[in-house]
């Protein structure tokens, strides 16, 4: 599967698709992933990137490939 995925109608890199969902840099990202979820908000679906926001942290990130809908897996 390609790095690189169509999120809102933009091609977005994992590190691109990790920023926009933290809101800032990060420091590195795993490939993007099938979530196997719907949005909450649209029903379409789902994508995730394991990033690291800083030095001491990995978050897996969710986000809709057609809504603004996102979240973590930070508690």
């Amino acid at each position: 599967m390609s790095d690189n995925r169509v999120v809102q109608g933009r091609m977005q890199t994992p590190e691109s698709l990790a920023e926009l969902i933290e809101g800032e840099d990060v420091m590195d990202a795993e490939p993007i992933e099938d979530a196997d979820d719907d949005c909450p908000d649209c029903g379409e679906n789902v994508i995730s990137v394991g990033y690291m926001p800083s030095a001491l942290e990995f978050v897996t990130g969710y986000k809709c490939q057609e809504c603004d809908w996102s979240d973590t897996d930070r508690d």
